[in-house]
């Protein structure tokens, strides 16, 4: 049953993703209450309500549960057991965020699924960093298994010299180990999934990343992406229907000379996608909405001939004078506090013809 406009819903986690959801959400009627623990939520500066708990505070999950009609997430590092606080009115459900916030499970899954990903092994120790080097080849990159993003919680190896600084340097914490992947680009497939199975694409964007961080997208992707994009979005929609998603779902690609590789998942709107505000009929917020509210699909076609959007990581916020002055960038700013190296500011979208 569809929830109407005028209803509340639920946004666990108040970063600029819940503020894009938020702004979605009120265009189209409905009041945002955000559960976060820290006290300047940016996107609390337009909800209706805000709760300001720890995420793993069940009682203040019950209570904020009791207040919304539906409820979603925009980031996956959150606690599991104390989500399910919130019972059938999480969308998508839990079992996304527990595929996804581990390493290991992700790609067991994916292969289970029927999707590629480059070669790679479990980590538990520095004995299983040397023995990664001598099965999967060098040069290879560990990734702590939890908590990782933007390039955190990673470490390169390029020769046997290197086993112990890496594993110092993801805290020898539980990682995975996978091999350098020799690919012509990096693309995003940006699916919305409704719990009856219908579904939308949007055309996927080539994602160009520095340190670690998505530096810019651009659609129409190039050619080397777009001959593998009917294939990764194949295997896209197999991941979401196993996980029963509810809701955008992104899968990141290598686009390689074995055809399209799953670099990760992240079960929620994304941050390749924030281009289809201005570039696509309907956005990947709007769109998440309409699925967890089971509203109709809105079109996801371009508005015109494509979109470029640029992160705006660390001061280069300060360049909004220049920015707004600029015909045709759309400016977005997230309100964050400090703008510190690395971190993701705002961004501007540039529509093309």
């Amino acid at each position: 049953m569809s929830i109407p406009p005028g209803s509340t819903i639920g946004i666990v986690g108040g970063g600029q993703l819940g503020r894009m959801l938020a702004i979605a959400a009120a265009q189209l009627g409905y009041k945002c209450h955000i559960f976060d623990p820290h006290e300047h939520a940016p996107a609390a500066d337009v909800a209706a309500c805000f709760t300001r708990a720890r995420y793993d505070d069940v009682s203040a999950l019950e209570a904020f549960a009791a207040q919304v009609d539906v409820a979603t997430y925009e980031f996956e590092n959150l606690p599991v057991e104390s989500l399910e606080a919130l019972g059938a009115k999480l969308r998508p459900g839990t079992r996304s965020l527990a595929i996804a916030q581990d390493r290991a499970t992700e790609k067991e899954f994916i292969e289970q699924c029927g999707a590629r990903v480059a070669p790679w092994r479990r980590i538990a120790s520095l004995a299983d960093v040397t023995a990664s080097v001598l099965k999967v080849g060098l040069p290879l990159v560990l990734k702590t298994r939890r908590y990782g993003y933007d390039g955190k919680g990673q470490a390169w190896l390029w020769s046997r010299r290197d086993e112990e600084s890496a594993w110092q340097a993801i805290g020898q914490e539980p990682a995975v180990a996978e091999a350098a992947v020799d690919f012509a680009a990096e693309f995003s497939v940006i699916v919305a999934r409704w719990a009856d199975g219908r579904h939308t694409f949007w055309d996927s964007p080539e994602n160009v990343h520095e340190g670690g961080i998505l530096r810019r997208s651009t659609v129409p992707c190039g050619d080397a992406a777009a001959r593998q994009v009917t294939e990764a979005r194949e295997a896209t929609l197999r991941i979401a229907e196993a996980l029963g998603h509810v809701g955008v779902l992104t899968v990141e690609f290598f686009a390689s000379g074995s055809g399209p590789l799953v670099n990760e998942i992240a079960p929620r709107v994304h941050n390749s996608g924030h281009w289809t505000i201005e570039g696509a009929v309907t956005s990947q917020f709007e769109q998440h909405i309409r699925a967890i509210c089971d509203l109709p699909p809105g079109l996801t076609g371009l508005t015109r001939g494509g979109a470029v959007m640029e992160n705006l990581i660390g001061d280069e916020v300060n360049r909004w004078p220049e920015l707004v002055a600029e015909r045709g960038a759309h400016v977005h700013i997230y309100g964050k506090g400090e703008a510190r190296p690395g971190r993701k500011m705002g961004h501007v979208t540039r529509v093309v013809r």
